[in-house]
């Protein structure tokens, strides 16, 4: 417990009132203990300490109250003499009184020990946000939460990027005659093949395809509307795909086919097309360990092309 007791502010004034409200807005207890005099008094007609004492009520900061058991026995120079403070005082215990809990004191001794089994319970009662040192304070919990609020931070940068590159696009000054969804690009790739004969060498066999951006978008769609889908799962589906239709009536001769082979710039062709088409978004992802990994995922537009594409029509 760090205390930030009132008499560590002197003078007491409206301007100092000021900075001690600030300080009990960063209080998590509000501890009040009333002995024989009420206080210097505020223009208001209160003192300051009634003064603070509602402003921390006010403030919904649990309060600890103390007051002294029988004030006409303190010496009489620690009590108010003044009837009128004294009648002030006796209301400002009463207020205190009403609708809380209050230990009631009678020496230092006693005090003491009030003081600290009252903020025991109290904590446990109703928990706050305490102090926690710098270095004890990041759990794991909190560094995830981090980490997720960075994902948002990028996402949300990386959309307001897309909307902007958008409207470049719309207003032809980011690329000139660009190309459409229903042009055509010729795909050229091999697989290797072997026989089922034994000893028989691995033979290359060359496949072709035409397919409209349309079409290609088509098959690549459906695979990255979740995120965090890898660049390379992408190529691999597409490569397999286009393999299946540019083979669909090839016989194979009872010979087993290895996986299609196809060059990284057919790919990265059909990226950068989805990408000045508004349609595709690639960015920069983290594994767990730290290892970056390029991801697509669809755009707005994209999304919309894909249900206008591929939805059933009446």
């Amino acid at each position: 417990c760090i205390p930030s007791g009132m008499e560590l502010f002197p003078a007491i004034d409206e301007e100092q009132f000021n900075f001690i409200k600030r300080v009990i807005d960063d209080c998590d207890y509000y501890i009040i203990i009333i002995g024989g005099r009420y206080g210097s008094i505020t223009d208001d007609g209160i003192s300051y300490t009634e003064k603070e004492y509602d402003y921390a009520v006010s403030q919904k900061v649990p309060v600890i109250a103390l007051i002294h058991k029988n004030i006409g026995k303190i010496p009489r120079e620690k009590t108010d003499t003044e009837p009128a403070l004294i009648k002030k005082l006796d209301s400002f215990c009463e207020k205190v009184k009403t609708g809380k809990i209050v230990k009631f004191w009678q020496n230092a001794d006693e005090l003491t020990g009030l003081v600290a089994l009252s903020l025991m319970h109290t904590i446990k009662t109703y928990p706050r946000t305490g102090w926690v040192k710098a270095n004890l304070s990041t759990s794991a919990e909190t560094l995830h939460e981090i980490n997720e609020l960075r994902k948002q931070l990028a996402d949300l940068e990386a959309y307001k990027n897309a909307i902007e590159r958008d409207k470049l696009i719309a207003n032809n000054k980011l690329v000139k005659k660009l190309a459409g969804l229903d042009t055509q690009i010729e795909i050229k790739g091999i697989s290797k093949y072997r026989s089922w004969i034994d000893g028989e060498p691995n033979i290359e066999h060359p496949w072709t395809i035409k397919k409209s951006f349309e079409e290609l978008f088509s098959i690549i769609a459906p695979k990255i509307m979740y995120p965090s889908v890898k660049e390379s799962q992408v190529k691999t589906y597409l490569m397999n795909r286009l393999y299946e239709l540019a083979t669909e009536d090839f016989i194979h001769d009872r010979k087993e086919f290895f996986t299609p082979r196809l060059n990284n710039s057919y790919i990265d062709t059909i990226k950068i097309q989805f990408i000045a088409l508004g349609l595709l978004e690639v960015y920069i992802d983290k594994t767990e360990k730290g290892h970056t990994l390029s991801c697509w995922r669809l755009t707005d537009k994209g999304y919309n092309t894909m249900m206008q594409i591929l939805s059933v029509k009446k």
